[in-house]
């Protein structure tokens, strides 16, 4: 069976012996790259809100655990999903032209273990105060597609675990400022991933049914699954306006979104292809708020 990367080209690794670059080649599709800053880009949000001055930005710690996260991290997370998603991938046609079955081997099975060592490796170099989430993010790697728990068959748990994408940010936060980061804003990050998660299940609804996977957007069909999605983004704007109304009106786009998406006729597995490009302007954004609490903009451009 062959794999296709992103651009439609063979991403198997050869069996035949492309060998290691065959192999670097394959586990590159594994790891998503259009999703990278989905754990990268909490760390750099939760470093900038976490330091009291500019250059606590880069330092060995901040760098290690933006790298850890950018990609072996996700090597780990999308590695375990993909092994105990083998089978139901099959009519999944995501795996076609997106991302790659799972067709690991030996070394790809080794690298995707490395990546967890490295995990337990961030414990090494932050503060007690950012293990539980560090912790957290390991644990919800594995038992949001692992056995026994496998929380992605679970309606509503499935949407819930994703929050394990908050995580690294918490992690980042905690480990800068020596402190826990706000509750508003650890739950409104929370619901915020529960949307996204939720959202991106809809173009699956068929392919999980004929799996026999239960989700959330298979209960609800897509009509009610997109008013689930408004519903919990609508929650996270507003928790994130109790931290700063500005935070709020940024995550306000998101409703929004899905609701012209809903009511426009858009192909819902088309709109799914534009969140990692809407994500990392929202992002962005959001980091360089952090920036411009210690570095003002009118000193950037003074």
């Amino acid at each position: 069976m062959k794999t296709t990367d992103p651009n439609g080209t063979d991403a198997s690794p050869s069996k035949a012996g492309d060998g290691v670059l065959g192999h670097l080649r394959y586990l590159l599709v594994l790891s998503r790259p259009r999703f990278w800053l989905y754990l990268a880009g909490p760390v750099a949000v939760g470093v900038t809100y976490g330091i009291g001055d500019v250059s606590e930005l880069f330092t060995p710690v901040t760098v290690a655990l933006a790298a850890y996260f950018l990609v072996p991290a996700n090597v780990f997370l999308y590695g375990v999903n993909d092994v105990f998603d083998a089978d139901i991938d099959e009519l999944n046609p995501k795996k076609t032209d997106r991302e790659a079955r799972w067709q690991g081997d030996r070394l790809v099975v080794a690298a995707v273990l490395l990546s967890a060592l490295l995990g337990l490796g961030t414990f090494f170099i932050t503060p007690t105060v950012a293990w539980p989430y560090l912790a957290g993010f390991l644990l919800l790697a594995v038992g949001y597609s692992a056995p026994p728990v496998r929380f992605k068959t679970t309606p509503f748990l499935d949407s819930l675990s994703n929050g394990l994408y908050v995580l690294p940010g918490a992690a980042a936060y905690a480990t800068v400022a020596g402190a826990h980061p706000p509750l508003a804003a650890l739950v409104g990050a929370w619901l915020w991933t529960m949307g996204m998660h939720t959202f991106s299940a809809i173009p699956d609804i068929e392919p999980d049914r004929e799996a026999g996977i239960r989700t959330t957007a298979t209960v609800l069909g897509e009509f009610r699954t997109y008013g689930y999605c408004v519903a919990v983004w609508t929650a996270a704007a507003i928790a994130f306006a109790a931290v700063d109304v500005r935070l709020g009106a940024l995550l306000g786009v998101y409703p929004v979104f899905v609701a012209w998406v809903a009511g426009s006729g858009v192909d819902v597995a088309r709109a799914y292809w534009w969140f990692p490009a809407v994500n990392t302007v929202v992002g962005t954004l959001l980091a360089m708020g952090g920036l411009w609490r210690v570095y003002p903009l009118w000193e950037v451009v003074g």
